[in-house]
């Protein structure tokens, strides 16, 4: 794997670097959850050294442009979170050579960042790029676990729907007024909607009243970042403007009372490649397990094993050998998934609303459709049938 040469020493800071111009030093933005007002991203503010998005070809670039991004993970060591990051990368670093991704995770690693937890965001140039060179590049750092985004919502809505970035930025100059402008209003809606078949995420950038974010709301945008939520100086940690809250007219009265999350327990999830025997083992190994959750390399939930289907199927006749060595993905079902911010007894319904199976345990998930927790109905029965 291509690493890091060892002689490059970081400028740290705030250092003058080889030239007239000084590194500033990064700033932060929270992507904010539109439904429930909690921050689940860091977005680093940095705008591209000169010199990083003009690559030749010999592979040089991709070598500083990995170098830049450890940096500001670096810089920003002492204030961020372990929230998850959203880093800048030149989309026309994606011509410089296959090494990108593996030079990238390779110092990121060293910055103390794991790719699961990076969302690298495409500049807006992305669109001027050939379409083979933005998803040959986007596959290669999916591959090596990283997350994608595109910096600008004016990328073909086709080449959204083949690349499938983990977010999509849409463009301050849409947001603004989106909730007064009928013809914002409906690029938005269209765009999220577009999102939400093809599984990417739609986040409005420059939000900056609270009108917008009902607005946004209504088109099925569910993240969000701005000068609404902070000041320009905000390290993460800090407080946020609280988001308003649904508009009393929008809830039904038998949905108020406690939160979901207030049920959640944590979940035990396995990749989608793990085998029967190592469901097995967690399954022998607690006793008071329910189901396991299987996820995807987005760490989405797709799939769950109940326990007591899984242990019929196992220990039958020949079902040790049948399943113990192949995925237990073939022994899982579709898993049943509720939003964080859905109320207890609407989530109670979700459990109930098929006919053909009644689920124990339901999954929840934040806006990135990632799974937090589990609930088990059996708790959401109890609590409420004492209300």
């Amino acid at each position: 794997m291509p690493t890091l040469p060892p002689s490059h020493t970081h400028p740290a800071p705030g250092a003058v670097e080889d030239g007239p111009r000084k590194r500033r030093s990064p700033s932060f933005r929270p992507v904010v959850d539109l439904d429930s007002g909690a921050v689940v991203a860091v977005e680093v503010v940095s705008p591209v050294p000169e010199g990083l998005g003009l690559p030749d070809g010999s592979g040089r670039t991709a070598v500083l442009v990995a170098e830049w991004l450890a940096s500001l993970v670096r810089a920003g060591f002492g204030a961020e979170s372990l929230l998850p990051l959203v880093l800048p990368l030149p989309s026309s670093v994606l011509v410089d050579g296959a090494d990108l991704a593996a030079l990238v995770e390779s110092g990121l690693r060293r910055a103390g960042r794991r790719p699961r937890d990076v969302t690298l965001m495409l500049t807006p140039d992305l669109v001027e790029l050939p379409r083979a060179t933005v998803l040959a590049g986007v596959a290669n750092l999916r591959a090596l676990g990283f997350r994608c985004g595109f910096g600008t919502a004016m990328a073909r809505p086709d080449l959204v729907v083949e690349a499938t970035p983990f977010l999509i930025r849409l463009d301050p100059a849409l947001v603004k007024g989106v909730d007064s402008d009928q013809r914002h209003g409906g690029i938005v809606e269209g765009l999220a909607r577009i999102g939400r078949s093809s599984g990417v995420y739609a986040m409005a950038a420059g939000v900056s009243r609270a009108e917008e974010i009902v607005r946004l709301r209504e088109c099925g945008v569910r993240l969000g970042s701005g000068a609404f939520f902070t000041e320009p100086t905000w390290k993460p940690g800090e407080k946020i403007t609280p988001v308003p809250e649904p508009a009393a007219t929008s809830l039904d009265d038998t949905d108020s009372g406690p939160r979901v999350t207030e049920f959640m327990v944590p979940p035990l999830d396995f990749d989608a490649e793990s085998t029967g025997e190592h469901v097995m083992e967690a399954f022998t190994g607690d006793t008071a397990l329910n189901s396991v959750v299987l996820i995807d390399h987005r760490e989405r939930p797709i799939g769950v094993i109940d326990r007591t289907r899984f242990l019929l199927s196992v220990t039958g006749r020949y079902g040790h050998a049948l399943h113990a060595k192949r995925p237990a993905l073939r022994l899982s079902e579709s898993p049943r998934t509720v939003p964080a911010w859905m109320s207890a007894i609407a989530a109670l319904r979700v459990a109930g609303q098929d006919r053909e199976r009644v689920y124990d345990d339901l999954i929840v998930t934040n806006p990135y459709g990632q799974c937090m927790g589990i609930v088990h109905v059996s708790d959401l029965i109890q609590s409420l049938s004492r209300q």
